[in-house]
């Protein structure tokens, strides 16, 4: 076994806790849900993509025997005075005024079944006046294109506009002069790079159960990877303090960012106020793709410059992200990435964030990164081939380091850009010849990683096991996790140890499991409860010896007198202390809450083997490594697990997916069969390599792995296919269809020269 820094359990991998009732179907998931009076609820939803609501009639839905409530907008709280923000998140879930997206909601019905209520949703009339859609975020930025929102007036500008724009805000991040400096380069390249919107393609659709209660309050049980936002965010829609409302999380079937918000839950509890019973709701597949929130198409422009000897000048960007019927995209992540592994005095990032008549978009795992860095790392790549110069050399000469000052603003502490490319170049993989028709793309990947709020509470039983109660749905492996921390702190066996997710009224407030923040920033609350056990449990020891506290130790899950005290005892191991604990003080727990300082930011290494068939353009992945530094892995199997749950993502968005709209602003491929994401016999076993530089912030080492994942494979993917076409691909999906027309216009191009010459 590789040495492991003197930890006994933390970097190990035993079974996750939550496997077994997973494999055999016991876990519960949204769906699952089920309770006596229970009726079926069921989303009525706009077939335009923009229109002005003239009028809805909800008689004849209501008269259908079997309907016991329906809503639209009017039962929801008057809008007109909230912020604009507040406002956009509500009609997101239920238009009013206008529809701005094809499938946006307009009303809700709850019926005896489900069959009742989808009769009943189609009864409900609404008379609009359609208006033209735009859907395409370049035309959406012209002045004469329909306005979405006629109140929204472009952020961030220098003089204040005086007309309505669908351009919500400019943002600009500046470092040294980047316009000046690009004098000084021997060479620059600058291209736009195009990416669709694409959807996190979660198995499980979004599900939940509302029920309100005669005292005014509500419980709701669904599946998310939040839920106290789901608390939050439900109580701001309903006018509801957010104490009256109790959520109840299942297990969760991928979220990937995408389960961060709410669609349902309001609008069922809502329905059961009405109608007096607990109200289910489970979206089908179509309406998932139609109107929960995908991930930013954008247009993004890099410009980068630099020497022969490979060193870079200067660097510029400008980001274009749509954020679909409302504002909110990932624009500011997107921007705080694109050059982040670069140690460049100059540089200018300006952002632009447009609406569109699409769903409003949200997070999907490094929400915004996966989009930015595809063109910087496409940019960086070409660079590297013009001057002749070795991909990963070229990124290594120019990499951040401890010390470096990002151009989003903080200074870098210990991080693994440098050690992961160092394992690049010496992975076998890199080694590894290439077939006929086959090239090899590299690319870095970047994500800073969260922190934010946290609880976590440890118990002790009168048997000696431990219990650890947190308020994060486990949605990678954080049971696992949480399970080794306290092992480790406690030095207790990891198999004495249980971790329990709870409900809102269990536990202490946790942000959501996102960000690549919970196992950095749970994980602290988790050890800190255990130091406050170990704290009791010494004061217990030494309330048994007639020692004072300052005289025992805690050490290998055993209390003993500390080197020095005249003391002849037996250490007393903490299942001798909690066989005790009701003579000397009663039970033995720890609770901390905190807000995460110093998550420690991820880079990786990806390199993508691609084979190009030239007949048919399909490129497929014969091979790829994923490296990263994690800080350090607590659980090795699941770091793995994300870094190769990326890859496959991030293979699947730069090669086959996206969504396609017609001229109407409707979606045409609404479904798995349509919309293409990877399956196993599409993707090579992907190589993964772990690098542990640790995080000085964490007591063990840790910084988030989920995020950065994704980051890289579309560039790696994209500068593969480049290499093998000698042509810079710079739209995605690079799908057959695309490849075959950059191979006819190469073609073309060859035989024109030919003639000239």
């Amino acid at each position: 076994m590789a040495d492991n820094g003197g930890l006994k359990y933390i970097g190990t991998r035993p079974v996750r806790p939550d496997g077994v009732d997973k494999v055999t179907g016991r876990a519960e998931f949204g769906a699952d849900w089920a309770m006596p009076g229970m009726v079926s609820g069921k989303v009525v939803r706009s077939p335009h993509a923009h229109a002005r609501i003239r009028s809805i009639d909800t008689s004849e839905a209501e008269a259908l025997p079997g309907v016991l409530a329906v809503i639209t907008a009017a039962d929801f709280p008057d809008r007109s005075g909230f912020r604009p923000a507040r406002r956009a998140f509500n009609e997101n879930l239920m238009a009013s005024g206008k529809v701005l997206f094809h499938g946006h909601p307009v009303a809700a019905v709850a019926a005896v079944s489900g069959r009742i209520a989808e009769q009943a949703a189609d009864l409900v009339e609404v008379d609009y006046e359609v208006l033209e859609p735009v859907t395409d975020i370049l035309e959406a930025m012209q002045p004469e294109a329909p306005v979405l929102h006629e109140d929204m007036f472009t952020e961030g500008l220098e003089e204040t506009p005086t007309a309505p724009s669908n351009v919500s805000k400019k943002a600009v991040i500046s470092k040294g002069d980047a316009l000046a400096r690009f004098a000084d380069a021997d060479v620059v390249v600058e291209r736009t790079f195009v990416t669709p919107m694409v959807h996190q393609g979660y198995i499980e659709p979004h599900a939940c159960v509302g029920s309100y209660g005669e005292d005014g309050t509500a419980t709701v049980w669904c599946c998310t990877q939040g839920h106290f936002s789901v608390r939050e965010l439900t109580g701001m829609v309903l006018g509801m303090d957010p104490g009256d409302i109790r959520v109840i999380p299942s297990e969760i079937g991928g979220g990937f960012g995408g389960k961060t918000t709410v669609y349902l839950e309001p609008l069922a509890v809502k329905l059961s106020e009405k109608c007096g019973r607990p109200v289910k709701m489970v979206m089908s597949r179509e309406e998932v793709f139609r109107a929960t929130g995908p991930a930013s198409g954008t247009v993004n422009t890099v410009k980068i410059g630099c020497r022969t000897d490979g060193r870079i000048v200067a660097m510029y960007a400008k980001l274009i992200y749509e954020s679909g019927a409302y504002s909110g995209s990932p624009l500011g992540a997107g921007s705080m990435c694109i050059f982040a592994p670069y140690d460049v005095d100059d540089i200018l990032i300006e952002g632009y964030e447009v609406v569109v008549n699409r769903p409003r978009v949200a997070a999907y795992r490094a929400p915004g990164a996966p989009q930015s860095m595809f063109a910087g790392e496409s940019v960086i790549d070409e660079l590297a081939m013009r001057i002749g110069m070795d991909p990963i050399d070229f990124r290594m000469k120019n990499a951040v380091a401890e010390g470096t000052r990002a151009a989003y603003g903080p200074v870098f502490g210990a991080i693994g850009l440098r050690e992961c490319l160092a394992a690049a170049k010496r992975h076998p993989s890199y080694a590894r010849p290439l077939g006929e028709d086959e090239s090899r793309g590299v690319a870095v990947g970047f994500w800073f990683n969260g922190g934010n709020q946290s609880s976590a509470e440890v118990h002790v039983t009168d048997r000696g096991t431990v219990q650890v109660v947190e308020g994060n749905p486990d949605i990678g492996g954080s049971r696992a996790a949480m399970a080794l921390m306290a092992a480790e702190t406690l030095g207790v066996p990891y198999d004495r140890i249980r971790v329990r997710v709870a409900d809102t009224e269990s536990t202490g407030y946790c942000a959501a499991t996102g960000g690549s923040r919970t196992t950095f920033a749970t994980g602290m609350a988790v050890i800190q409860a255990c130091e406050n056990v170990i704290a009791e449990l010494k004061t217990r020891a030494a309330a048994t010896w007639d020692l004072g506290t300052d005289q025992v130790e805690w050490a290998d899950g055993q209390a003993r007198p500390v080197e020095g005290v005249n003391l002849d005892v037996e250490p007393l191991s903490l299942k001798d202390l909690a066989r005790s604990a009701a003579r000397t003080g009663g039970p033995i727990s720890g609770r901390a809450s905190l807000t995460a300082q110093g998550p420690g930011p991820s880079f990786s290494v990806n390199m993508a083997d691609i084979h190009l068939d030239r007949e048919t353009g399909r490129a497929t992945v014969v091979g790829f490594t994923a490296i990263q530094d994690a800080g350090k892995a607590v659980h090795p199997d699941y770091v793995e697990g994300q870094m190769q749950g990326g890859a496959a993502q991030g293979i699947g968005w730069a090669l086959n997916e996206e969504y396609i709209y017609d001229e109407a602003g409707v979606l045409d491929n609404p479904g798995f069969l349509d919309y293409r994401v990877p399956v196993a016999s599409d993707l090579p076993m992907i190589e993964t390599e772990i690098v542990e530089v640790p995080n000085a912030s964490h007591p063990y080492g840790v910084r988030g792995v989920g995020e950065t994942p994704i980051v890289a494979p579309l560039a790696a993917v994209g500068n593969a296919v480049s290499r093998a076409l000698g042509v810079r691909m710079t739209e995605l999906p690079l799908s057959p269809p695309r490849v075959l027309e950059a191979i006819d216009r190469r073609t073309s191009k060859s035989a024109s020269a030919g003639a000239g010459t």
